[in-house]
């Protein structure tokens, strides 16, 4: 059997690399990052510098990433009784009128498929209110497939109520121009106050005041060749959202792929294959930048890359899983390496579209997602997205032992023979 053991020295060098805990809590003093903002731009600036600082010669490539810019300039949430509640809105979200929207609310649960087909007849004119889940477990229901069914089924508004008492909870709505509703995040404490009483459903009064203008930001890209013409690409996205740090979601990834390219670049060159790290953006609008980025790719390009090793969100819990996207022949390979390297891994095979590894995947191209937290009720995953996404919640030795993995990770692909990396791309 091929021996995946990461080098003991890299290992040693990873273990003990005082710079990984820096730079997460730089990279978390920069904001959460909301693409548009200063907090982004300062984000990008400290990664050039740390990259540099590690490999000097390489100055990367930026590539450019034009999107719908937005900012939310007010936000309210005015209850029947004349309380102004807390709520922020979803990314993207569209602008009510001056006045505001005022229409009954109609509370549809957690917001499934299956209720939204029984409330059907119901939806058309009022705001649908359905719940936020944990992103990181099976059968989860995405937001901004909530928005969609409540956009399709004639909804004016939408609301969706977060898990943590005393918090909003915010996110994308997915609405990437054009047509949409406006689109409100709340706690779970105001989402209790409107449910449908005897006297029928209640009314709230929402406002959303946006601005709009075409807008650029970057994926910033560094090449470390091997010995063919093949490639590994260890990926992460910089920006997140304006409640807090964004620190596991995604300052976690970030200081991760940082420390990987500090301790691989140097030895690349002897690889059979090469590095290519990626900083993406407004992966927070509906996975924009590495969506840009694999539709400019030819055939004969995405062929070249054997795998796509994407972090986001790798610590708040020392259980990690590794969404594997469909590929099937991928997985064995992974649990070779952590168990070659002491650690336990969960594999999770359906294909999850909730970070950029996801386009990579849906491009042909074998692609995991490595996440902390995995249907773990006890995660602080839970509050990504939340006011709560700070970096206290993160365990420097999830942190360590995360980037242990994803070395040992992107080393062996690195290194795998041709015959292995073909079996990767079976579905």
């Amino acid at each position: 059997m091929t021996d995946y053991r990461l080098d003991a020295a890299v290992a040693a060098k990873l273990a003990a690399d005082p710079d990984l805990w820096r730079d997460f809590n730089d990279i978390c003093d920069t904001g959460g990052r909301l693409a548009g903002t200063e907090s982004e731009k300062k984000a990008f600036a400290l990664l050039r510098e740390r990259v540099k600082a590690a490999s000097p010669a390489n100055s990367g490539r930026s590539i450019p990433v034009s999107y719908g810019g937005w900012r939310s300039k007010k936000a309210t949430l005015r209850l029947a009784d004349g309380t102004m509640a807390k709520c922020h809105p979803l990314v993207r979200s569209i602008a009510t009128a001056k006045e505001g929207l005022t229409a009954e609310v109609l509370d549809i649960g957690r917001g499934t498929p299956e209720e939204f087909a029984e409330h059907a007849k119901e939806i058309m004119g009022r705001i649908v209110l359905a719940r936020h889940e944990l992103m990181f477990a099976a059968g989860t229901i995405h937001r901004r497939r909530k928005y969609d069914m409540a956009r399709q089924h004639g909804a004016v508004g939408f609301l969706i109520a977060g898990p943590l008492p005393g918090h909003v909870v915010t996110g994308s709505s997915g609405r990437m121009g054009g047509e949409g509703i406006p689109g409100l995040g709340i706690p779970p404490e105001v989402a209790a106050r409107l449910a449908r009483t005897a006297a029928g459903w209640p009314k709230v009064t929402m406002t959303v005041e946006t601005e709009e203008s075409p807008a650029e930001t970057e994926t910033l890209m560094y090449e470390y060749p091997g010995t063919t013409d093949e490639w590994v690409v260890l990926s992460a996205h910089v920006d997140g959202h304006d409640l807090a740090e964004s620190a596991m979601d995604n300052g976690t990834g970030l200081a991760s792929v940082l420390a990987v390219t500090r301790a691989l670049s140097p030895l690349v060159a002897k690889f059979r294959r090469g590095l290519r790290v990626m900083f993406f953006s407004v992966e927070e609008w509906a996975l924009t930048g590495s969506a840009q980025y694999v539709e400019a790719l030819s055939v004969a390009e995405r062929g070249k890359i054997a795998l796509n090793v994407n972090l986001d969100s790798v610590a708040g819990s020392p259980h990690i899983a590794a969404l594997t996207s469909g590929y099937a022949g991928v997985e064995p390979f992974l649990l070779q390496v952590a168990e070659a390297n002491g650690q336990s891994l969960r594999t999770v095979r359906p294909l999850m579209t909730n970070s950029d590894h996801a386009n990579f995947a849906q491009g042909g191209i074998p692609a995991i997602r490595l996440v902390a937290g995995f249907d773990d009720p006890n995660a602080h995953l839970h509050k990504v997205l939340t006011p709560a996404d700070t970096r206290d919640k993160v365990a420097q030795s999830e942190l360590r032992q995360a980037t242990l993995l994803t070395a040992a990770f992107v080393a062996a692909a690195c290194n795998a023979e041709p015959a292995e990396a073909a079996k990767w791309r079976v579905r």
